[in-house]
């Protein structure tokens, strides 16, 4: 039996979200708060699975009630409920640590999806958090102050379930961030699977997601798992979302409101539970503006933004990552003192991958020790 908290300073709405829950399941024990105050001296002397919780409430608002349930009982799921002009308030409140958010009036199957999802929330305990260290070949390498702040970033994101967009430009590691994501989190164990949303025929991009049943289309000859039922328990990472067709993103926004999915040529809907990471090199505020990119799924996406600086704003990495990439080709060569500060020197507008590949050039090019003459010799060259 889940025991739920209704915060709401309007009796009618309280009214109908109680009626819904119990409609769905009687088992559900509902308890009601008609404002801040009251809801916090409940949350103070009883136990909540689930706590419903309006944004705007005289005496003490919604954010103060969210504060108060994290302090008190953080393994408790807190979804936040919405009127219009509070989407901000509702991003912010997803920041702090809110499962979700629910807009007003709600939608039935969205409410029930939401209250399912989050009552199904695995624990989240500082205690019982499970370490996970990254696998070698993903490990973020760097000791300077911008990779610091994301190394903290990754580190208090982790654990939850908020949806994380990451930013920076082609070739500076965002996958490794999303990598780091979903080993340090709870889900570990579970599948990450990669979509790259630039690289997939817009014609085909449903189908990717969603997948599709035999015969839904000429090359449909079986049916087909998307990427979301692959990512089933695990990380579902969409790289450069910002390249998505607007009818794609729309479906997309669809499955994260009701954490269902339809395979292409089926009128089934399938159950989905999968932690969302995005990734673009986009501005995406910008492509907003351009009516290119869907404003509220920006806001279901980037609870979270993690900004991933270029090479070139993090030249200090530059040593560390030349004898690193240079140590996985060959334990033999050397980097001389005066070629690490030469490397130092170009202009890497290719980011930490052009840096990788040119580090395997002066590997096959280059005599035992790699020296500055080598570096230009074969920068030259490029």
């Amino acid at each position: 039996m889940a025991h739920i908290l209704i915060v709401e300073d309007e009796a009618n709405i309280r009214r109908v979200l109680k009626k819904i829950l119990i409609d769905v399941d009687t088992s559900f024990h509902i308890t009601e708060a008609a404002d801040g105050v009251e809801a916090i001296s409940l949350i103070d002397t009883k136990t909540f699975d689930l706590i419903l919780c309006d944004i705007k409430m005289p005496k003490r608002d919604g954010i103060e009630v969210l504060e108060h349930a994290q302090k008190t009982t953080p393994n408790t799921a807190v979804v936040m409920i919405s009127g219009h002009g509070d989407l901000e308030t509702a991003v912010k409140a997803m920041r702090m640590g809110a499962y979700d958010y629910i807009s007003k009036p709600p939608d039935l199957n969205h409410l029930l999806q939401t209250v399912n999802a989050a009552l199904k929330k695995p624990e989240i305990s500082k205690n019982t958090t499970k370490k996970v260290s990254v696998p070698k070949k993903y490990t973020m390498i760097g000791d300077s102050k911008a990779l610091h702040k994301i190394h903290i970033m990754v580190d208090k994101v982790a654990p939850t379930m908020a949806r994380v967009m990451i930013q920076g430009p082609n070739g500076s590691g965002k996958e490794l961030v999303a990598r780091a994501l979903h080993f340090k989190g709870n889900r570990a164990d579970g599948p990450f699977v990669e979509v790259n949303c630039a690289a997939i025929p817009s014609e085909l991009i449903e189908s990717e997601l969603f997948g599709h049943m035999k015969g839904a289309f000429t090359s449909a000859h079986k049916d087909r798992k998307g990427t979301f039922e692959q990512a089933q328990g695990g990380t579902l990472f969409l790289d450069e979302i910002g390249d998505m067709s607007l009818a794609a993103q729309a479906k997309v926004l669809r499955a994260f409101e009701e954490h269902k999915i339809q395979r292409v040529g089926s009128d089934k809907t399938i159950a989905v539970d999968v932690r969302v990471i995005a990734a673009t090199n986009k501005n995406l505020k910008e492509e907003i503006t351009q009516n290119r990119f869907r404003e509220d799924l920006y806001h279901r996406l980037a609870v979270i933004e993690i900004q991933v600086p270029a090479l070139n704003d993090r030249k200090d990495d530059i040593p560390l990552l030349a004898h690193h990439f240079l140590s996985q080709l060959s334990p033999k060569k050397e980097l001389a003192p005066d070629a690490v500060d030469a490397l130092k020197k170009i202009d890497w507008t290719g980011n930490i991958r052009q840096l990788r590949n040119f580090i395997e050039r002066l590997h096959i090019l280059s005599e035992h020790q790699i020296s500055a003459q080598d570096v230009l010799t074969y920068t030259l060259t490029t």
